[in-house]
């Protein structure tokens, strides 16, 4: 394939044509000397949009040195099988909620931590500081990752079968969460039975009854047609979800000196243009979860203080356990504190 950019799996998703057409590149473009597949689990949402600018970013600052490939969808495995093929150095490049690389390193749930964000507009202002951002990007290195893009996605929202506006409500009921400890402890602490799925697994699971809801933000719910399956969320926004995309250090140190320094730039460049569009995304999807037959219920003013006052105690309690990890949050929740 000549085009300058590849998205796979057919017009369902995109297709190397209309990704051409979209971004301006001739379909006569000679191939490029490296391949930079770029993967997530999600599409048409803000992880996707970022792998969408990035991949001009960089065409921009490198040319034809790198051959960027777009695969949303889970289209190179489920969640697990892409964390291992971006640490095997079989995929280049992985983007994600953090709480899915907290398994490869542990540093990352510090951004997970109940409580911690006011809005998106807060995260932005505490990933976009220059010192610590520069601290993100060697955030993972011990665990050969580099990180290259640092995002605001979505707050936190749990989808029921059943309606649950009462924190009560949720007591009992099977819900998939991310795979960190910030989002498992919690739901235990108020009766809910937490279940780590990736995403390519949820929906069966809800049609069979395996589990009766599950933790995730908005634009991935409409995205993927949630509101087919089960019709009520319930707003938690007990954190807001920030995503990382990550790089194999290895094959990142393996490149050229000026295309190491158009990816790092293209990332950040690209993390920025995307912020806005992602505040915005959490709008329309809103929007479009209500169009579509859904409801968005809220808790009691009560429910929500004792809920957070919970998250907020396990998640002090956990991220004080390790003395390094421990290090890492205090310097987050002083840039936090900083940037309010």
């Amino acid at each position: 394939m000549s085009s300058r950019f590849r998205c796979w799996k057919g017009a369902a998703i995109c297709t190397a044509l209309s990704l051409t057409m979209l971004l301006g590149y001739p379909a006569d473009r000679a191939e490029a000397q490296t391949v930079m597949k770029l993967a997530s689990a999600t599409i048409n949402d803000v992880q996707h949009e970022w792998q969408k600018t990035f991949a001009r970013e960089l065409e921009s600052r490198a040319g034809d040195k790198v051959t960027v490939e777009i695969y949303p969808a889970s289209q190179l495995g489920a969640i697990p099988r892409m964390v291992e093929g971006v640490l095997f150095g079989t995929i280049e490049s992985f983007i994600s909620p953090t709480s899915f690389l907290v398994g490869t390193d542990p540093a990352f749930q510090v951004l997970d931590a109940p409580g911690l964000f006011d809005s998106p507009e807060h995260v932005g202002r505490v990933i976009h500081d220059p010192d610590y951002r520069d601290h993100l990007e060697t955030l993972a290195l011990d665990s050969d990752l580099r990180v290259i893009g640092v995002i605001f996605n979505s707050p936190f929202l749990v989808l029921t079968k059943e309606p649950a506006p009462k924190l009560d409500d949720l007591a009992g009921m099977k819900i998939r969460t991310f795979a960190s400890p910030l989002q498992m402890e919690p739901l235990k602490a108020i009766g809910a039975n937490p279940l780590p799925l990736p995403l390519t697994e949820v929906v069966p699971a809800l049609q069979s009854g395996n589990i009766d809801g599950m933790l995730a933000g908005m634009p991935i719910l409409t995205a993927f047609r949630y509101y087919d399956v089960a019709k009520y969320v319930t707003d938690l926004s007990f954190s807001q979800i920030v995503s990382v995309n990550v790089v194999n250090e290895t094959w990142f140190q393996s490149q050229p000196e000026d295309v190491r320094k158009a990816i790092i730039e293209s990332g950040r460049a690209a993390e920025e243009a995307v912020l806005q569009w992602g505040i915005d995304n959490v709008e329309r999807s809103n929007a479009k979860w209500v169009e579509n037959g859904g409801e968005i219920l809220k808790l009691s003013d009560e429910d929500r203080e004792r809920m957070m006052s919970v998250f907020r105690e396990i998640g002090e309690q956990i991220l004080t356990e390790d003395a390094e990890i421990a290090e890492e949050y205090e310097l987050l929740t002083t840039v936090v504190e900083g940037k309010r």
